[in-house]
């Protein structure tokens, strides 16, 4: 039986293990197109190339390689639980599925939607209180796949009919 994260990690789990400054979270998350705080933020959650691990005290960080790109599903809840897996409370996205911001919501984590420019930029407008938590998702389901293909493995060559293009 397939099991959802949010079903598997207790409401607030991340929160708990997350120290506060106020009204902000000092360990943060970014989707990161690099592997540093001048990098782009990646507008893809699920599948962004990096997550940097912010200490929003001292600006110092961590950066992980997304291991979750390639996955034909899931990809956004499996990157939930690696940022909550972190310790972090917060998060600094592009876009966020459904999927991920139910999992996000679930481990107690506040998502920041919707940015752009770099890490650095991203990480100032949190601290200086500019950024508005989401409270859904900003993207559909599956957006960060890309397109093309026929998707589904539906017609084209070799379909069970025999009415498909042959070889």
């Amino acid at each position: 039986m397939r099991r959802w994260f949010w079903e598997l990690v207790p409401a607030g789990t991340a929160s708990a293990q997350n120290v506060m400054k106020g009204d902000q979270f000092m360990k943060l998350a970014v989707s990161s197109s690099g592997k540093d705080l001048d990098a782009q933020i990646d507008p893809r959650f699920g599948r962004c190339g990096y997550f940097l691990i912010i200490d929003t005290e001292d600006m110092s960080y961590e950066a992980f390689g997304n291991e979750n790109t390639a996955l034909s599903g899931g990809a956004g809840i499996q990157s939930a639980q690696f940022v909550a897996s972190k310790g972090a409370g917060a998060l600094i996205s592009g876009h966020c599925g459904p999927n991920a911001a139910q999992a996000l919501k679930a481990a107690g984590i506040k998502f920041y939607v919707g940015q752009t420019g770099t890490v650095r930029e991203a990480v100032e407008s949190y601290k200086n209180g500019k950024l508005t938590p989401a409270t859904e998702a900003n993207a559909p389901s599956h957006a960060g796949m890309g397109g093309g293909g026929r998707g589904k493995g539906m017609g084209g060559r070799g379909s069970r009919d025999g009415r498909g293009a042959s070889s």
